[in-house]
């Protein structure tokens, strides 16, 4: 893939985070059936992805939202940000679209926000990934991720999330 084709920017817009959570629905829709629910795809959606959620996550959260665009076309996104732990920043949203995946641009989108949070001053990040989520488990371990709790959080609505927390140290 020509790397000039591909941009990551920092999203700052209204629109870009309309446009990201049009693009979630669509990558949720198609990657997640199997994996969850269409209730609870549906369920969550609409949480985390409904305008008043993602103008708090930016403006009062403090996470980040980048787009990977490519060919100026938004294929993917990613947002990270802060914890409550000096030193440790969670990746909160890693998404492409599934046609785009096995290319590269995953990775290049994890590297460019590894290199952010370290850049804040991030010694670690942490994620969670759905453990019936084989596939994004295996991107993440082949990443340098590699599990270190088991959780079941409820989220409202008679759903649950069971995941592995995952974690990497970044380098400083």
């Amino acid at each position: 893939m020509d790397p000039a084709a591909v941009s990551i920017q920092v999203v700052n817009t209204g629109q870009q985070l309309s446009d990201i959570a049009e693009l979630a629905g669509q990558i949720w829709r198609a990657h997640y059936p199997g994996i969850i629910s269409r209730e609870q795809i549906d369920y969550m959606l609409a949480r985390m992805y409904a305008p008043a959620s993602l103008h708090a996550e930016v403006h009062q959260e403090n996470i980040r939202f980048y787009q990977l665009l490519l060919h100026g076309h938004l294929t993917g996104f990613a947002a990270v940000g802060p914890t409550n732990h000096a030193g440790i920043f969670k990746l909160h949203k890693l998404y492409l679209r599934p046609e785009r995946h096995g290319c590269g641009l995953g990775k290049q989108l994890l590297h460019h926000c590894e290199m952010e949070a370290a850049r804040l001053g991030a010694h670690s990040l942490r994620l969670a990934v759905n453990k019936r989520n084989l596939r994004a488990l295996v991107f993440y371990e082949r990443q340098g991720y590699a599990v270190t709790e088991s959780v079941v959080a409820d989220i409202g609505g008679g759903f649950v999330m069971d995941d592995y927390l995952m974690g990497k140290p970044l380098v400083q």
